[in-house]
């Protein structure tokens, strides 16, 4: 169900939103990602107010609810994401809600790093066409990116959080990839036994937070993001330990292991990897910002 405002009602709201970002040190550029993700409106309409003198408006929730909402942002501190329900991660929107991370432009990088390695890989041709998981998939975007990425592959995702699952299933069919990609429920690899020793890439963005810094973090993050999504255990390292042991083992020869982690634990990781014994090829990638943000290695032909 549409909600219409006026133009100059909505003008008005949006200056009061303004002022209140600015009054609790939030970012006002969130006030015109709320509005776009509840109208039609564009940014540069927006800014400009050049929809001011229209009558009536289409939104996606009444301007009472749009109050009530921004008014959670400024005291509960409630990502802007969850009040609209989606997010843009490269080029899909996707739904998002409190029972799954919220993609982050930097995870966009994993996924151009996940092509780049297939090509130049000596199996290139067998990885482009073979079957990759998505791991802890949450939302589903990294799933979605491999299946947009590789056209001719196989794509699982697997989850250990049915409500997660559900809107990964939900943001598949929303972008007609739900054909493309297989998602089960279960930790890690275990619903995905049958594939040992297949799997072309194994790609995921596990939980790699200290326990201990959680509630360190932004609010934003802290009080409203998913810990099951965020706690990597005391060391951080729990979910990469577990995963780094046992993608070895559902790996094709010449296949591909990905992974996302947190400033400071590349080098570990690597290390990790390069014990373990099956993995050659072992390298770090930095994200926009320069920071030591993905860890990949290949399976030893």
């Amino acid at each position: 169900m549409f909600h219409t405002v006026s133009g100059q009602d909505l003008y008005q709201w949006r200056q009061w939103a303004i002022a209140a970002a600015h009054s609790h040190k939030i970012d006002p550029g969130e006030v015109d990602w709320f509005l776009r993700g509840l109208s039609d409106l564009s940014s540069l309409s927006l800014q400009l107010g050049s929809y001011r003198d229209q009558g009536n408006l289409p939104l996606a929730i009444s301007l009472a609810d749009c109050t009530s909402k921004w008014q959670q942002r400024i005291e509960k501190r409630t990502p802007v994401q969850y009040l609209t329900g989606e997010t843009p991660w490269r080029n899909f929107s996707l739904t998002v809600s409190p029972d799954v991370l919220i993609p982050r432009p930097e995870t966009e990088l994993i996924i151009d790093i996940a092509c780049a390695l297939s090509e130049k890989s000596p199996i290139a041709k067998q990885l482009a066409t073979g079957k990759w998981a998505d791991l802890g998939t949450g939302s589903g975007a990294i799933a979605l990116g491999l299946a947009d990425s590789f056209p001719n592959a196989t794509v699982y995702a697997t989850d250990i959080s049915e409500a997660a699952l559900a809107i990964a299933q939900k943001n598949a069919r929303r972008h007609h990839l739900d054909h493309r990609i297989t998602f089960y429920l279960g930790s890690w690899l275990s619903p995905l036994t049958p594939l040992k020793g297949q799997l072309a890439g194994i790609v995921s963005n596990p939980p790699y937070i200290p326990s201990q810094t959680i509630s360190t973090l932004q609010p934003e993050v802290a009080d409203h993001e998913p810990h099951l999504a965020l706690d990597g255990g005391s060391d951080g390292l729990v979910s990469l330990k577990t995963l780094i042991i046992e993608s070895a083992i559902y790996l094709q020869p010449g296949g591909i292991y990905l992974t996302e982690l947190m400033d400071g634990q590349a080098q570990t990781v690597a290390s990790l990897l390069e014990d373990q014994g099956s993995y050659a090829h072992i390298s770090i990638h930095p994200d926009l910002a320069g920071i030591q943000r993905f860890v990949s290695a290949r399976k030893a032909l």
